[in-house]
């Protein structure tokens, strides 16, 4: 007995630990962007997550503050380029609303059908990602398929893939393509096939499971209280989704259900949207058939002043609540210009979520808050 108590004091004195800091970054392939992140360790075990941000910071909001109206708009697809349409759109609906321009339905529609597909888009290589930041390398191949298709119709329609440029003051740029109706129904019946591929590839994959089943957990009242947002919060049971909140160009015309879950763990996070891409298809379906036959653009003045006072505007993109901020004293540029992006607001609960837990499970929270690092640094 004395011979085995001894054993056990020299082996736990072997595997005794200390504490230590380890930077990520800022080129780690698990940062989704350029960011550094100092942890604290004791052993391989995370006691301290320290965000470092700022290497990629372009003075975006002074930028806005020196430009007029029009051409913020141009700006925001900067931020998070994978939801750069529905960027687009928050300042376009602001400058609207506080002038009292009321855009036509067929306008409202094609709006909210580009920010679906954005929002799958963006989705999709979230997917394609997160599998890749696990160890399954082939859903990188799974998800890009898909997404090109998106691309397709995007560039077909508004000249370009990823940054679109789509949304003006008053419209569109240009109205959809011909073919853009028929290209979008031949996706919808695509994804449907295909969409549960990537539960029986990733989804229910075991190990897949096990690396986010009851890791990085957050409840309802952490992540309100952290500020967080988007399908990272209602993977608590946050009900947050500003589509069904305050709704906006055509949200207000369709059914759809906002997709919550109730563990907050990272394999929740995950599955929210998954669900989320199911909800856009069923939006988009209720819409592709209903763009009335109207003007794409209205007329506005050359020169735009907007009233003084200050103007809010709300949008949900694939990260969350994206926010625009504009006080103006009724010049044509504003006075300040703020944005409250989702992906800076979700950062905040990363070090809360991966307490006590090890560096692998880090890069697990980190990829389920999807976060886009431009989005964070402004």
């Amino acid at each position: 007995m004395e011979n085995q108590m001894e054993n056990q004091e020299f082996l736990a004195d072997k595997i005794r630990t200390q504490e230590y800091q380890l930077n990520m970054g800022p080129q780690h392939p698990a940062t989704h962007g350029v960011m550094r992140m100092i942890l604290q360790l004791d052993g391989e075990e995370i006691k301290n997550v320290e965000p470092v941000l700022g290497y990629i910071h372009r003075s975006i909001e002074k930028m806005c503050e020196k430009s007029s109206y029009k051409q913020i708009i141009h700006l925001t697809d900067r931020l998070d380029y994978l939801s750069s349409h529905m960027n687009n759109e928050a300042v376009t609906l602001l400058v609207e609303n506080a002038l009292g321009i009321e855009v036509n339905d067929r306008i409202k529609i094609i709006r909210t059908i580009i920010a679906e597909l954005t929002r799958m888009a963006s989705h999709q290589l979230w997917w394609g990602v997160m599998g890749m930041d696990t160890g399954a390398l082939t859903t990188f191949m799974y998800a890009f398929r898909d997404r090109e298709l998106i691309n397709e119709i995007m560039e077909e329609t508004c000249g370009a893939r990823l940054t679109m440029n789509y949304n003006i003051i008053g419209g569109l740029r240009y109205d959809i393509h011909d073919n853009f109706v028929k290209r979008v129904k031949e996706f919808i019946v695509h994804f449907k096939e295909k969409l549960p591929e990537y539960d029986n590839l990733l989804s229910n994959n075991v190990i897949f499971r096990k690396r986010t089943e009851g890791v990085g957990i957050m409840t309802k009242e952490q992540v309100i209280a952290y500020g967080m947002n988007g399908p990272t919060a209602r993977a608590s049971g946050f009900e947050c989704d500003i589509r069904k909140k305050l709704p906006y160009s055509a949200y207000g015309m369709v059914d759809f259900e906002e997709v919550l879950r109730t563990e907050g763990d990272a394999f929740a996070r995950y599955k929210v949207r998954i669900d989320e891409m199911w909800q856009s298809m069923n939006i988009i379906e209720q819409l592709i058939d209903k763009i009335p036959e109207d003007d794409f653009r209205m007329k506005t003045k050359p020169i735009i002043k907007l009233p003084k006072g200050d103007f809010l505007q709300r949008v949900e993109t694939a990260r969350g609540d994206f926010g625009v901020y504009a006080m103006s004293d009724g010049g044509k540029n504003p006075t300040r210009f703020k944005f409250r992006s989702p992906s800076f607001a979700n950062l905040h609960g990363l070090n809360k979520m991966s307490e006590n837990t090890k560096i692998g499970d880090l890069v697990v929270n980190f990829s389920t808050i999807d976060v886009v690092v431009p989005d964070i640094d402004r």
